[in-house]
């Protein structure tokens, strides 16, 4: 199995910034892509951000200018900055992982962190 830890959320005000961390450990073989998502009550979970190994970063157009993921392969983490924030980035955000096991090397699985709740107000 896999398991994302995800830290960082909290409250800010609108314009600050906020920096999300998530690093998975485990039985896992390999780690394909890596990313964020987000999701508010009532509505379906949005991919924020995804960095691919050895691809290319994507971002949400909401986000786009804003928000930066990046990932360091050695600490098996992702990050996410958040910059000028705004009231409607208030939502739950998820850790988000394509990953395979040691169990079966060849079949790749999507992993999900528990979530952290990132608030924007003034």
């Amino acid at each position: 199995q896999v398991q994302l830890a995800e830290s960082g959320g909290g409250s800010v005000q609108p314009g600050g910034s906020l920096r999300l961390s998530c690093a998975a450990s485990g039985s896992f073989f390999s780690i394909n892509v890596m990313g964020w998502y987000r999701q508010a009550p009532g509505k379906e979970r949005e991919s924020v951000a995804a960095v691919p190994s050895g691809g290319v970063t994507n971002y949400s157009d909401s986000v786009k200018g804003r928000f930066t993921i990046s990932r360091d392969n050695a600490k098996n983490t992702v990050y996410l900055q958040m910059n000028s924030l705004k009231p409607e980035d208030t939502v739950v955000y998820y850790c988000h992982a394509v990953a395979s096991t040691v169990l079966a090397m060849d079949k790749m699985r999507d992993y999900w962190g528990q979530g952290t709740q990132v608030t924007v107000s003034s």
